[in-house]
């Protein structure tokens, strides 16, 4: 519809819907890019450029809550950890195999991420994931098997220790690890309740990702009674590594 002035107020809006949606578009493709970026290229590690405003957004200062400090991003900062690993071919994107272990070497499906050394918190400050020792107001749900006192199996199945605690999720009430002592003794260790199959009937918890023997390089927590987002970070990818690296015949073609 024209008005007096010859102006079509319906395709005037129609072109502001698409100046915003465009706009919107622009933004969120630069926000999205504020974690790892600038890329690297894959063989020669050089940092690929970073591009103009249509790329990147701009750094800004993100305050954590509880006082834990501030994040800027985007940064410079790279990964620059020394992993032991080869490259099996100089084509980009080849897979790397690790050269030590394979399990704690942060390759393939054992690898992790560099994340902060400090707990998760909930809404009130406090450690997130802790023992039930420390969650005082927590127990198991009548009914479902309580896994305290029973042997740990490896998937060779061998006795790795016995479960001397939970770990709890406050805020979601959710079972998170079994804290294990192993049978060889020294500091527990913690194992994904994810990755821990409780048979009720047997009283026993079966492990299919490792070896009995295997827990013993599980990596260990600084503290007794909090996990760190790091540490829950090496803990899953040893686990998550054995699915492959385990057992020799796991890391063979399935046909």
């Amino acid at each position: 519809m024209l008005s007096n002035y010859g102006v079509d107020f319906g395709l005037v809006a129609i072109y502001l819907f698409w100046g915003f949606f465009a706009a919107l578009i622009l933004y969120l493709r630069r926000e999205d890019r504020r974690e790892g970026y600038p890329l690297e290229d894959d063989g020669s590690r050089r940092l690929q450029p970073a591009g103009g405003a249509m790329f990147i957004a701009d750094p800004k200062v993100f305050r954590l809550p509880f006082g834990q400090g501030t994040v800027l991003a985007p940064n410079d900062k790279r990964d620059d950890r020394v992993l032991a690993y080869k490259r099996t071919s100089v084509t980009p994107g080849s897979p790397s195999e690790p050269t030590g272990n394979p399990l704690i070497d942060g390759i393939g499906p054992a690898g992790y991420a560099e994340r902060a050394k400090r707990p998760e918190l909930d809404a009130h400050g406090h450690p997130k994931i802790v023992p039930m020792r420390v969650a005082t107001g927590f127990t198991i749900a009548k009914g479902d098997p309580d896994p305290r006192g029973m042997e740990v199996l490896g998937l060779d199945g061998e006795v790795a220790g016995k479960v001397s605690e939970v770990w709890v999720d406050r805020p979601e009430a959710y079972i998170r690890y079994l804290e294990v002592s192993l049978t060889g003794g020294g500091q527990p260790v913690l194992l994904p309740i994810t990755g821990a199959l409780i048979n009720k009937s047997k009283g026993k918890v079966v492990v299919d990702a490792i070896t009995a023997a295997q827990f013993a390089d599980v990596p260990r927590l600084e503290k007794s009674d909090q996990v760190t987002l790091y540490e829950e970070e090496r803990v899953v990818a040893y686990y998550g590594g054995g699915y492959l690296y385990a057992t020799p015949s796991r890391q063979e073609p399935l046909l």
